[in-house]
This record gives structure tokens, C-alpha cells and sequence, in this order.
């Protein structure tokens, strides 16, 4: 496995060029479409990556996915330089460093919010707002859905959970009713 370190490399220097460049939006959806793509058909990053497959095939198969999901020349260098290092395979990793950094140095603070059933935009909207009231910063927050949480959110600023879900509060009663 690779270090972070050598992947977040990446990710800062694709930072450094974006945010020169005045190109994080679109890059950023880029890459996000990108991202879709390798999650969509996972075979094609082993392919990127399988030491069978000749390199000038490799370039090759990626130029014809440039030609058919085009983006800007930043994200197409970008996807090129991950091919001719061999870093394809962790594109995942490093898009999600890359939009980490990125937010980051604009001051947005990333949060993941997880509900037992799917939230309403009028929830959303009053999520966002209360989160982006107690950070003091601009929020991207990420919504999702987990069955298990039985009620309630589970909200994740970094590495802080805020647990409101109705399962881990019953836990939390077992465990007491557990010690009388």
C-alpha cells in the first residue's frame, strides 16, 4: 500500500493548481464524474492498473474516456499524471483528499450528517443552517440514510460525532439497566 503521504501529495498539488487557476467548481465535478465512472465499472481502474496491459493502451483507453466524458484540461493532466505514476488505482482516496484540502483552505467546513430515513429539503436546509451557526464557517454536508439508526442523526464535524440517533441512546438505557 501506498502512504498517505505520497497520495496527499497529489491532492496538494492538484489543490495548489485548482485554487491558483480560480477552477475548484468544475474540476471538482470533473473528477466527481469520474469517481462515478471507476465506481461504475470497477474493472476499468484494474485495467488502468494491470501490468499486462501495455501502457500506450492504458493512455489510449483513458483518451478515448476523455472523449466521451470531457473535462477541463486540469482534470484530464490531472487523470493522465495518476496513469503515468501508476497512481490510478487510488483515485478514490485522492479526490477525497483533494476536496478535503480544498475546502480547508476556504474555510468550509465538511460534515456528515446520517439519518434512519431520508431527510426532507426543508430538514436539510434547517441542518445546514444550525451546523453552519455552530461553526462558524460555511458547511458541505453530506446526507445519508442508515436503517439502523432506528430514529434520529448522527452528525460527523472531522473527528467529532454528534450521536442523536435513537439506537445508541437505547444502548446507552441497556447499559445503565445493565449497572442497577
Amino acid at each position: 500500500m501506498i502512504p498517505s503521504t505520497i497520495l496527499g501529495r497529489y491532492a496538494t498539488s492538484l489543490a495548489d493548481i485548482v485554487l491558483e487557476e480560480n477552477a475548484v467548481d468544475k474540476v471538482t465535478e470533473d473528477l466527481k464524474t469520474y469517481s462515478a465512472i471507476f465506481s461504475a465499472v470497477p474493472d476499468l481502474l484494474e485495467t488502468f492498473h494491470s501490468p499486462s496491459v501495455p501502457k500506450d493502451t492504458k493512455r489510449k483507453l483513458l483518451d478515448e474516456l476523455l472523449l466521451q466524458y470531457p473535462t477541463t484540461p486540469i482534470a484530464a493532466n490531472f487523470l493522465r499524471v495518476l496513469l503515468d505514476h501508476s497512481r490510478i488505482r487510488y483515485f478514490q482516496p485522492i479526490l477525497d483528499d483533494f476536496i478535503k484540502t480544498v475546502n480547508e483552505r476556504v474555510g468550509i467546513v465538511s460534515a456528515q450528517v446520517t439519518a434512519a430515513a431520508p431527510l426532507s429539503q426543508q430538514e436539510q436546509n434547517h441542518i445546514e443552517h444550525r451546523l453552519a451557526g455552530i461553526t462558524g464557517k460555511p458547511t458541505n454536508i453530506e446526507f445519508q440514510t442508515d436503517a439502523s439508526l432506528l430514529g434520529g442523526i448522527v452528525v460527523q464535524i472531522g473527528s467529532t460525532v454528534y450521536d442523536g440517533s435513537i439506537r445508541t441512546q437505547l444502548a446507552d438505557m441497556k447499559r445503565r439497566l445493565a449497572e442497577t
